[in-house]
């Protein structure tokens, strides 16, 4: 019943949208201006809240837009933003009128500096840095001005560069004290030599920085300048050109048809950075981590010489359907021999992606750990591919180890598949309203498990952190206010109260011969079932618990133009009356915190963490940077005993791959790497105390249930 009410309640959504566009079609022969036109229409038709266009408007997306071109100022001139900021009150003119004479200007400009930068580069370098020199470098990049003229840019760089280069000398001065303790005949290098190695490695990155900006095609640019006006109607409306448009699917699914490679652009090529668990160069085993791809082709057809093509150009011949071959032509990594391989291309699962299940030992009693990463979906196989189906079934792989509680872990969750919320509340409840939805026009819709089973009726821990959004914050909202579970974590999540609809705009073309992207467009906020809206608010953690962000800006009230707060009337929900002692628990576990030596410190940390945010002046001299080193190294030391930290409970991680899989060295090293994390984690640990103590009714125990009005 549920699958049946979320899939209508998706083409609801789709139908509503269709409606709203229909019959509308553009054409244009210039894709920028098409692209303008077509975003205007749809922001000015679709978006949850109408923005007014006027000069303020255009002054924060002037400001926004040049922030995302040249964020640390160290590309354009004083003279360029003067001749700019003649159009800072006209872009929403602009806008209205489908002119792109701005970018074109900004552009154009920005070309022409990133060149001269690059020439600028081995100026630099010509003179050896040293680090006697007493000077400071600023960092603090909102504060500064756009460098006067080429001289104060080259200034600039240098100490940049100096910077980099310094940190590479004092890990090289490190590197050669412990190799001559070690080794009685190593032959030391002079500070000299040291100082051009740190040089040389601060220079390779550097290039390799502007390598990738070269990269960068003019839709690219494009696609922040539209997003600079994109970004003012909500931070969550974003414009996807076609390859991030790929990448979107990827990550709300979890799943893509290639090789199963990440890829990074290198001098001689594409080189392989990461070979993925399952994928099918995983199974082929003639390519490793370091080759490089030099040509890309498929059988019966010339290859594709990809030395110097843009990574995202690389991959768009390297992916293709599941079961087809694509030929690759590699450089390996020991030898430098060349040699050809023909991989068959097959789904890749991104295995991070997916709900985990681990069973945890305490006392002779069994609990059972559920990790989220995201709220993934794929809309095309929903009935296959959902994480509510996966949570469920993990839940059941827990039950059969008789389990006494359950720990849903959603930090750093931040959301994704509404429609997949609503089923997965239904696991921990009977029936009734779980979140409320309203759409422009104050048009509301409550959206309701319907379904009676519960998966499971034991005690239900959630931990949060201020990264846990959206999806994530429904889902702790409706079950804290079911009385269902017990929120664990920072004072409030993220706050991300509104919903997305993602609209391919090709759509709106007629006969265009150019893939024009997608827009992720704001069209509706979301409602605790109490009525409360959790937009900038977040979730409130009935056990708030300190980490490492605790005084640092996080969440929906950091974004720029986040929707406001507001309320809507409530709707009747019963409470879930099956704990015996709950409040005595809560109150017990805030004591336990307030009390514990490790959370104090990491409090403490936090702290010390917030204020070192707040530095942005840094020595480039050794001697200063030597002695900020100590004192960092000295404050870091004491706040060991949060990384000495082991808590005493025992893992058994559940994993759905195969059985090859499981043997592999790789999955072995992987699920240590698991365990090691999980016992160092001292919040599931007070998960877990939580639920020794938390007592449940027997079903025919429970009192009656009063309807909440």
């Amino acid at each position: 019943m549920k699958k049946i009410f979320l899939t209508f309640f998706i083409l609801i959504s789709l139908i509503f949208i269709s409606w709203k566009f229909s019959d509308v079609k553009f054409e244009d022969p210039n894709k920028d201006k098409l692209l303008v036109e077509l975003l205007k229409y749809v922001l000015d038709k679709g978006h949850y809240q109408t923005t007014e266009l006027n000069d303020e408007f255009s002054e924060n997306v002037f400001d926004k837009y040049l922030e995302l071109l040249d964020p640390q100022k160290k590309y354009f001139l004083t003279t360029d933003f003067n001749e700019f900021k003649k159009y800072r009150r006209s872009l929403d003119d602009q806008w209205k009128d489908y002119d792109i004479t701005f970018f074109n200007l900004t552009y154009d400009r920005l070309i022409k500096r990133i060149d001269e930068v690059e020439l600028l580069i081995p100026e630099i370098f010509e003179i050896p840095f040293e680090f006697e020199t007493i000077e400071i470098i600023n960092t603090d990049f909102e504060n500064l001005d756009f460098p006067k003229n080429k001289k104060e840019k080259k200034e600039r760089w240098r100490k940049q560069l100096k910077y980099s280069v310094l940190d590479f000398y004092d890990i090289k001065v490190k590197d050669q004290e412990n190799l001559s303790i070690k080794n009685d005949n190593y032959i030391t290098k002079s500070d000299k030599q040291l100082i051009e190695e740190a040089s040389n490695l601060a220079k390779d990155n550097i290039l390799d920085i502007l390598d990738l900006m070269d990269d960068l095609q003019k839709e690219d640019w494009f696609s922040s300048y539209i997003n600079s006006f994109a970004s003012q109607y909500d931070p969550h409306t974003v414009y996807f050109k076609p390859e991030d448009k790929d990448r979107f699917d990827v990550n709300i699914s979890g799943r893509f048809d290639g090789i199963g490679a990440r890829l990074l652009k290198k001098d001689r090529g594409i080189e392989i950075v990461e070979i993925i668990l399952g994928g099918p160069l995983w199974k082929d085993k003639s390519i490793e981590v370091g080759d490089q791809i030099i040509k890309v082709g498929e059988p019966n057809k010339d290859p594709v010489d990809v030395i110097g093509m843009r990574v995202d150009d690389a991959i768009k011949l390297i992916k293709g359907p599941k079961g087809t071959i694509v030929e690759l032509t590699v450089r390996k990594k020991i030898d430098n021999e060349i040699k050809t391989y023909s991989i068959e291309r097959d789904e890749v699962v991104l295995e991070e992606t997916y709900a985990t299940s681990t069973l945890i030992r305490k006392d002779s009693k069994n609990f059972g750990l559920i990790t989220l990463p995201k709220f993934y979906v794929d809309f095309n196989d929903y009935e296959e591919i959902n994480c509510a189906n996966d949570v469920k079934k993990e839940i059941l792989k827990l039950k059969e180890k008789n389990i006494e509680g359950l720990i849903l872990d959603l930090r750093n969750n931040g959301g994704g598949a509404l429609q997949t919320v609503v089923e997965m509340t239904g696991l921990f409840i009977e029936t009734g309203p779980v979140v409320q939805v309203k759409s422009i026009g104050n048009r509301k819709k409550v959206l309701f498990d319907k379904d009676p089973s519960i998966v499971w009726d034991g005690p239900l821990v959630i931990l949060v952190n201020q990264m846990s959004a959206s999806a994530s914050e429904i889902l702790a909202a409706a079950l804290q206010d079911y009385n269902r579970a017990i929120v664990i974590g920072s004072s409030n999540t993220f706050g991300k109260g509104t919903v997305q609809n993602v609209l391919d705009l090709n759509r709106f073309v007629s006969n265009s011969n150019f893939d024009i992207g997608a827009l992720k467009i704001t069209t509706e906020k979301f409602y605790r079932i109490t009525g409360s809206s959790v937009q900038l608010k977040g979730v409130e953690s009935d056990i708030i618990t300190p980490n490492r962000f605790t005084y640092i800006d996080v969440g929906e009230t950091d974004e720029d133009n986040p929707l406001a707060w507001d309320k809507i009337d409530k709707v009747n929900h019963v409470k879930w009356d099956g704990y015996f002692n709950k409040f005595d628990v809560i109150q017990d576990s805030k004591n336990r915190v307030l009390n514990n030596k490790l959370f104090n410190l990491i409090d403490s940390n936090a702290k010390w963490l917030a204020e070192r945010r707040k530095v942005n002046s840094f020595p480039l001299d050794y001697n200063n940077y030597k002695l900020n080193q100590a004192k960092s190294k000295k404050e870091i030391e004491s706040f060991k005993d949060i990384l000495d930290y082991s808590n005493n409970l025992d893992f058994e991680l559940f994993s759905n791959q195969s059985k090859k899989i499981l043997d592999s060295q790789e999955f072995k090293e992987k699920k240590e790497r698991w365990i090691k994390l999980l016992k160092s984690d001292i919040y599931i640990n007070e998960g877990v105390n939580v639920l020794l103590n938390l007592k449940t009714k027997k079903i025919n125990q429970r009192s009656i249930l009063a309807k909440v009005d």
